[in-house]
């Protein structure tokens, strides 16, 4: 049976004026009496295992928590919960990015340090839209998150531009031939050229209506957020991906084009224009055909 050690926490913070208490449940405290603690850490092999006191967690409400790298003092994951949430990584057994941070933490004889960033949230869209913002802040490049948070990609970090697309985006009359490709499960913001290029140009069910389009607009919530000339057409992955990983994909019967961005004149005529009214509702294909 593995030793056990008693385990205090303590939570560091102010009550302000509006938004009740605020500030960061810091780690955990080991208490010198065997007896006297308010937690249980049982530690064997790399195992690691918290509770939580009930009085802690009910004083938390919703929150939202980090996962601190202590060689760095920086964090590598961002979640949200309430009761014992922030505890529940210790012993997830599942194969991720996160899981994998926490094993190189374990063999370096370390533990990760979980912090409470903001608590006693006023209910859990609260903590959502908090748990998004930090996400967006410190970078979906920076953490083990696998997806970036609640509703970011609409309501989530934009530079004013795209804010600008996304309110006052102009409707646009399409008077090309032109392809309009819906890449709302691809799109990201601070994509570079590559990745908006690669998500637009494959791998898509086409027929051959496909060759009478000269342009490609690639549309991420009804507005065009670029515009590419195609210059020729080919069956999917004949070309290599240089920013997706193929693996798994479904070719059968699939296009892709190569092409380049369209001139200016062409390009600035589309862009950041809204196509939404294109899409008829309860239109489910991602393609659409326009003059062709």
């Amino acid at each position: 049976m593995g030793s056990r050690r008693l385990l205090s926490w303590r939570i560091e913070g102010e009550r302000g004026p509006t938004s009740g208490w605020s500030g960061r449940l810091r780690r955990p405290q080991l208490s010198a009496n065997p007896l006297g603690g308010t937690g249980v850490i049982t530690v064997g092999r790399h195992d690691l295992v918290m509770r939580l006191p009930a009085e802690v967690a009910e004083r938390l409400g919703h929150y939202v928590y980090l996962y601190v790298d202590p060689r760095t003092d920086r964090p590598f994951y961002v979640g949200k919960g309430k009761g014992e949430r922030i505890l529940a990584h210790f012993d997830d057994a599942r194969d991720s990015h996160k899981t994998r941070t926490i094993g190189e933490l374990r063999a370096a004889g370390l533990e990760p340090r979980p912090e409470v960033l903001a608590h006693r949230l006023k209910d859990e869209e609260t903590a959502l839209r908090i748990e998004a913002a930090a996400i967006d802040l410190l970078g979906l490049g920076e953490l083990t998150n696998e997806v970036r948070g609640w509703r970011s990609l609409e309501m989530g970090r934009m530079t004013l531009d795209e804010l600008k697309g996304y309110y006052a985006a102009k409707s646009v009359t399409v008077l090309h031939p032109a392809l309009l490709i819906r890449i709302n499960k691809l799109f990201r913001r601070n994509m570079t050229d590559t990745e908006l290029y690669e998500a637009t140009r494959g791998i898509w069910k086409l027929s051959e209506r496909r060759a009478g389009a000269r342009y490609a607009l690639a549309v991420f919530e009804g507005v065009a957020r670029e515009v590419y000339e195609i210059e020729s057409w080919h069956p999917a992955l004949t070309h290599p991906y240089r920013t997706r990983d193929p693996g798994g994909w479904d070719t059968r019967g699939r296009w892709e084009f190569v092409g380049k961005v369209a001139v200016d004149e062409i390009r600035d005529t589309y862009r950041l224009g809204s196509v939404r009214h294109y899409f008829k509702q309860g239109y489910q294909s991602p393609t659409m055909y326009v003059n062709c």
